[in-house]
């Protein structure tokens, strides 16, 4: 069975830094692009930030852009987040779609396998 489990979430103050892991089980993720997005309360789920199967290619929502940053390391994915703004508290989920080598996604639809979400809370 493929599973996403997420982790690291918490409650932080404005400024200060997390790091979100995602671990990936049940099957080889090497080809696979890997996703955060993430919910607030009352709003869609948004994306974050996407890397391709070997890292080289990467995007950012502009949110996000500069303060957070995706890595991954064989079936793990992290997104350390820094510079932490009120704005940022929501659930976190991370996401995983077999795109081939040279792609990623930033639509949610596109990606089939899904974590059950970790919070992050963000206090001003």
């Amino acid at each position: 069975q493929v599973q996403l489990v997420e982790s690291g979430g918490g409650l932080v103050q404005g400024g200060d830094s997390l790091r979100l892991s995602c671990a990936a089980s049940g099957r080889t993720f090497s080809t696979y692009a890997m996703a955060w997005f993430r919910q607030a309360p009352g709003k869609e789920r948004e994306f974050v930030a996407a890397a391709n199967w070997n890292n080289m290619i990467t995007q950012y929502a502009d949110s996000v852009k500069g303060r957070f940053t995706i890595s991954r390391d064989k079936n793990t994915v992290y997104l350390q987040m820094n510079s932490l703004k009120p704005e940022d508290t929501a659930v976190y989920y991370c996401a995983a779609a077999n795109l081939g080598s040279a792609t990623i996604a930033t639509t949610a639809r596109i990606y089939d396998i899904w974590g059950q979400g970790t919070q992050v809370t963000v206090s001003s």
